[in-house]
């Protein structure tokens, strides 16, 4: 038997209100959480189009755009908070194209999975599911067919699915919210010199990752057993919502109790073309469907909140530095992070703001991505602006001794810093790699 997709009746009307307009078919995103029982959507959003698909609307199927469809299924997947995924695309034609779609869109799901696993600092467990879904919508009938893939099998065949559309399934959800304190430590090896920045960054976040993923989880102050049922004691009502303080979940990571014996490091010494010091606190903000869940799946969602929005303002200020300023600059500004709600919902979707960006542009970059028009008022700041310092390698020891009474006044201790001594070859090949890789989908679609 095939998996059931439980689906918010919004996202229902959303699909059939989109007109093809002349235009061959029209493609796009879900997104929702898996479990082990079923999966739930409760958004969809169609793919940006291209200037020359807006030039030749009657363009084939066999003219689907993988990269560019890919690209933008990445930037969206930087926008939800932690339990949330890229379930599935869904693709809107007219009944007689209704098989001539298969073969394109199985190597896209395929496609943007890798891309968006290539990004993680974490993997998914043997666990979880890795089935994601293509749903195929007639214009005319509205009649809809759900194939579900196995993107960890290259092989896997292409398997039936309910779709259901239900009542209420976007207001069914728990938040959990966790404030995390990092000091890391990156020091850049000169045997890794043709290494960009950005690679060694990722290198040493992932080593990071590691005690995130092996850090003890207090759950409102408590510690509990991660088979246990995260709501026990906590009355219901009839929708399986929890009532009273059980909505929301206060989080706590204590990595330091990882140092004891077992786990012991060897000290090394190596020379060093500079470091990447990165050091505050980073609020985080996960969630998951209240359909029994487990103390695990709550702790699960937030580590990887953690390491999802540490990883990607490392990842957005690059892209900045490399399109509006020189790497030699030393003070950068690292994007703090804004939530927006979902309307009817208390799941809310997130984005990164730089602190000459106007409320303006992340309403429009909303839409853009998301095909979901917000009110700037909603816009919840979680974050003061942060700073970060780059200083050459060559004058080491002063940035050592000054970096800090050189930094702007900070608004107060939550500023995530990011400090980086680089040698100026490196900074260089940094640069010249991260070109020749590409631009940002944003800057794309501008």
């Amino acid at each position: 038997m095939g998996r059931t997709y439980i689906v918010e009746e919004t996202v229902g009307q959303y699909l059939s209100n989109i007109n093809l307009q002349g235009r061959v078919f029209v493609s796009g995103l879900l997104i929702g959480q898996c479990s082990s029982q079923k999966d739930y959507v409760i958004l969809a959003t169609r793919t940006p189009l291209k200037e020359e698909q807006n030039e030749n609307p009657k363009a084939k199927l066999e003219s689907l755009d993988e990269e560019w469809a890919t690209e933008h299924a990445s930037q969206v997947s930087r926008m939800l908070p932690g339990g949330l995924l890229v379930l599935g695309i869904f693709i809107i034609t007219t009944l007689e194209l209704a098989n001539d779609f298969q073969h394109a869109l199985r190597r896209l799901i395929f496609s943007m999975e890798k891309s968006m696993n290539r990004k993680r600092l974490w993997n998914f467990t043997e666990e979880e599911v890795s089935e994601r879904v293509i749903l195929h919508v007639c214009s005319s009938t509205k009649k809809v067919s759900c194939r579900t893939y196995d993107v960890r099998d290259p092989k896997s065949s292409a398997r039936p699915a309910d779709w259901k559309y239900q009542n209420w399934v976007s207001t069914s959800w728990l938040s959990l919210e966790c404030t995390v304190h990092i000091n890391i430590h990156i020091p850049l090896s000169t045997t890794s010199v043709s290494y960009t920045l950005e690679k060694n960054t990722k290198n040493g976040l992932t080593r990071w990752a590691k005690q995130i993923e092996n850090g003890v989880y207090l759950i409102n102050r408590q510690v509990k057993d991660e088979d246990s049922d995260l709501l026990e004691g906590q009355k219901k009502s009839s929708r399986g919502s929890t009532q009273g303080t059980g909505h929301s979940f206060d989080i706590q990571v204590l990595t330091q109790l990882l140092l004891n014996s077992d786990h012991r490091s060897t000290a090394t010494v190596q020379i060093c073309s500079g470091s990447v010091n990165l050091k505050g606190d980073v609020k985080c903000r996960a969630y998951i469907h209240s359909n029994r869940p487990k103390v695990k799946d709550a702790v699960q969602a937030i580590k990887r909140d953690i390491l999802n929005t540490v990883a990607d303002r490392c990842e957005i200020l690059f892209e900045d530095l490399l399109l509006n300023e020189t790497p030699e600059k030393k003070f950068h500004i690292l994007p703090h992070r804004v939530f927006v709600p979902i309307s009817g919902s208390p799941v809310m979707l997130c984005d990164y703001k730089f602190g000459d960006e106007a409320a303006e542009e992340i309403r429009d970059h909303f839409l853009e991505m998301l095909d979901h028009m917000i009110q700037t008022e909603d816009l919840e700041i979680a974050e003061e602006i942060n700073t970060a310092c780059m200083t050459s390698f060559m004058d080491s020891e002063a940035s050592l001794t000054n970096a800090d009474d050189e930094q702007p006044e900070q608004p107060n201790k939550t500023n995530l810093v990011l400090k980086i001594q680089q040698n100026i070859g490196v900074i260089a090949a940094f640069a010249v790699a991260v070109l020749a890789a590409g631009i940002s989908f944003h800057y794309f679609s501008d």
